[in-house]
């Protein structure tokens, strides 16, 4: 298929609760721009002092080539000859900061949005998990929610089968949400959602899933199901390409990482040459070292962002009950995790 040069916007993603769960990209779909010719898959040229390419092991399960994005010819790119590789049992972690195009460059390879330039090509149908906005007023149960994303499958109004059905139970099963099938997806937690959400992604057959920020708003151990359900995912073969505001996350679980550092420098390698310290601090403003600490699974990389120095001590400790605050007492002491 043909994209002609900044074409008029298509519509975006619908909500999280929306039926359609998945995109079709089996005839391996190809968005092809005639204003530019394309570029490497890597965005950063390695004879410039930049990073090099992953190493590709096998036909990639998406290839993305000379990629760009703008809303209207009057507003500027969000990104421009932005190219990578995704191999199958792969995890593509894509950060940057906000309002760069993150979100914008999933639509487009999720085939929600058509982008300006560039080629997008891929094998197999897409499910693309968005961000948790919320239940939303559903009444729908976990068993509804994720049956839905058999939609791609049936024709309009027909209901759906006894290997829909089977489908669904079997995604719920491997993400771990079976038990939670007659519970109303609206009394949910958010960390219980996602993974409802990427159930229903996974129930839709796609071999790829995109994921929007999925470990967003999450307390530390429902970050870590996500983490450790993706993971696992990743090791059944499957491909994930997913944004995240967390260095951390994508050190943990991703080979290869997509940097957006400017709407013309976009930066594809390997997580550990890529996320480093000085790229981090240049990318979001702010002072990031990348030390190695031990934990109890092992040695591993993160990232410690320098928010200034420490308020705890100028932190007034409250009054216990019964006596009269102080004058200067703020109603800032969150910071404080050890007061009584």
């Amino acid at each position: 298929m043909t994209v002609v040069s900044d074409p008029k916007p298509p519509v975006s993603a619908a909500p999280s609760t929306a039926p359609a769960a998945a995109v079709d990209h089996a005839a391996a779909v190809e968005h092809a721009a005639a204003a530019r010719p394309a570029a490497t898959p890597a965005a950063v040229d390695p004879a410039a002092g930049g990073l090099a390419a992953p190493a590709s092991a096998g036909a990639p399960l998406m290839t993305v080539t000379g990629l760009g994005f703008r809303y209207s010819r009057l507003r500027p790119w969000l990104f421009r000859d932005l190219g990578f590789e995704l191999e199958r049992g792969e995890i593509l972690s894509i950060l940057g900061p906000n309002a760069r195009g993150k979100t914008t460059l999933l639509k487009c390879l999720s085939g929600l949005l058509a982008p300006r330039e560039g080629q997008i090509s891929c094998g197999t149908a897409v499910g693309y998990v968005p961000q948790d906005h919320g239940a939303g007023g559903t009444s729908f149960s976990v068993a509804e929610m994720v049956l839905m994303g058999r939609s791609r499958h049936l024709r309009a109004y027909q209901t759906p089968r006894r290997e829909d059905h089977d489908a669904a139970d079997a995604a719920m099963e491997r993400v771990g949400v079976a038990a939670w099938a007659n519970r109303s997806y609206a009394e949910l937690s958010g960390g219980q959602r996602q993974l409802v959400l990427i159930a229903r992604a996974l129930a839709s057959g796609s071999e790829l899933l995109i994921l929007d920020e999925p470990a967003s708003a999450l307390d530390l151990h429902n970050q870590s199901r996500v983490l450790t359900v993706l993971a696992g995912l990743a090791a059944d073969g499957m491909g994930v390409i997913m944004t995240t505001h967390h260095p951390d996350h994508a050190l943990h679980i991703s080979r290869n990482a997509l940097l957006f550092v400017g709407s013309d420098d976009t930066r594809w390698g390997p997580t550990e040459d890529l996320l480093t310290g000085s790229a981090l601090s240049a990318v979001y403003g702010l002072p990031i070292c990348t030390p190695t600490v031990g934990t109890v699974s092992g040695d591993r990389v993160i990232a410690v962002p320098d928010f200034g120095p420490s308020c705890r001590g100028d932190c007034p400790v409250p009054a216990r009950s019964g006596t009269a605050l102080p004058s200067n007492f703020s109603a800032a002491l969150p910071f404080r995790k050890d007061l009584p």
